[in-house]
């Protein structure tokens, strides 16, 4: 993590699913918001619905869209400056795809728990910290149990 006097106006792309709408990142936007960084990106990859054994990249898209769209609020409410973006269905592969497209300070990657996260079982914390050469903070949250308010 940078130190505070190097945050202000930093770029972070937040990377999040079933964990977009979560009070742990909202938390840690709010954090990162009171050290003066105010620019952020949330990519939320299309992933395969938890719990499904068939779907349609359609039904996956529309479901990371929803979650895009009222995290977006959730974080704006707040006073960030965030755009939101749906991205292809291998995480790693969305983030990749990000990263040719803009330039980030920092990365926020957040998860479901240990035994439950797909995306720790693939080690994508670890994964696009290398990939990238950026710094990459790790969060975990509760997924879509909990509740988005505004």
């Amino acid at each position: 993590m940078k130190r505070e006097s190097e945050v202000v106006g930093m770029d972070v792309l937040i990377v999040a699913n079933e964990t977009a709408g979560g009070e742990h990142l909202r938390a840690e936007v709010s954090r990162l918001m009171k050290l003066g960084a105010n620019n952020f990106t949330l990519l939320v990859p299309a992933t395969r619905p938890r719990g499904t054994l068939t779907y349609t990249e359609g039904e996956a898209h529309a479901i990371a869209s929803e979650r895009m769209a009222h995290a977006v609020t959730a974080l704006s409410a707040l006073g960030a400056d965030i755009e939101g973006v749906v991205g292809i269905e291998r995480p790693m592969d969305a983030v990749l795809d990000i990263l040719l497209e803009r330039h980030f300070d920092e990365i926020i990657v957040s998860t479901l728990p240990h035994g439950i996260s797909r995306w720790l079982r693939m080690d994508l914390p670890a994964r696009v910290a290398r990939a990238s050469g950026l710094p990459v903070h790790h969060i975990i949250g509760t997924g879509d149990r909990e509740t988005v308010t505004a």
